[in-house]
């Protein structure tokens, strides 16, 4: 599996980023797709994740009614759109990959996901 992250950049607080996730190597209806992030000096943590079967969601509490993760099939691409954003959102985004085809609140942990993208950087200014 291969996975590769862009769209992130610098931006106002209070602007939006939609960050774009393709994936290769695998059909990936068996798989859960989640998002992370890691801030300097600080864990990488669980932002989102979508079963790409169903399209059921999971958002961390920091995140929820202000980003959306969402899939295309056709383009084997997962997107997270960004709203909303405060300077504490700040950090290094991650996709990753983990073939399972359903989703248990274990998924919010790293660990579990086993194929990650190179990570694209997120900067909100205040």
């Amino acid at each position: 599996v291969q996975l590769q992250a862009s769209g992130g950049g610098l931006v106002q607080a209070g602007g939006s980023l939609s960050l774009s996730c393709a994936a290769s190597g695998r059909t990936f209806s068996s798989y859960v797709m989640g998002w992370f992030r890691q801030a300097p000096g600080k864990e990488r943590e669980f932002v989102a994740a979508i079963v790409w079967s169903s399209g059921s969601t999971d958002y961390a509490d920091s995140v929820k009614g202000r980003f959306t993760i969402s899939r295309d099939s056709v383009k084997s691409t997962v997107y997270l759109q960004t709203n909303s954003l405060k300077p504490e959102d700040t950090a290094v985004y991650y996709c990753a990959a983990e073939r399972i085809s359903y989703y248990s609140r274990r998924l919010r942990s790293d660990s579990e996901y086993d194929s990650w993208g190179q990570g694209t950087q997120v900067t909100v200014s205040s």
